[in-house]
């Protein structure tokens, strides 16, 4: 379990790059690089990581559900994921 403080921080990110994506998209555009140097680092949507909605597990993220492969086993296993069965041959 990631702490609250990290999760928290990957949030803000998120706010952040989707606050300045059009901004940053035009000083892109223009090719204004002094202009791009002035944002702030976090709205920089590279700096974004996936983290599990569930635990904050940055490793291991499984992009189609969202949450971390750990996550996902025991769910499956437990019948909560809908469509998704344990393979048998």
């Amino acid at each position: 379990m990631a702490k609250e403080s990290m999760k928290a921080r990957e949030r803000k990110r998120e706010k952040m790059a989707a606050k300045f994506a059009a901004k940053r998209q035009a000083l892109k555009e223009a090719g204004d690089y002094q202009g791009l140097a002035l944002l702030p680092r976090n709205s920089s949507k590279v700096r974004l990581h996936n983290r599990c909605q569930l635990t904050g597990r940055p490793r291991g993220f499984m992009r189609q559900f969202g949450i971390s492969r750990v996550l996902f086993r025991q769910m499956a296993n437990e019948g909560k994921i809908p469509g998704v069965t344990k393979a048998s041959w």
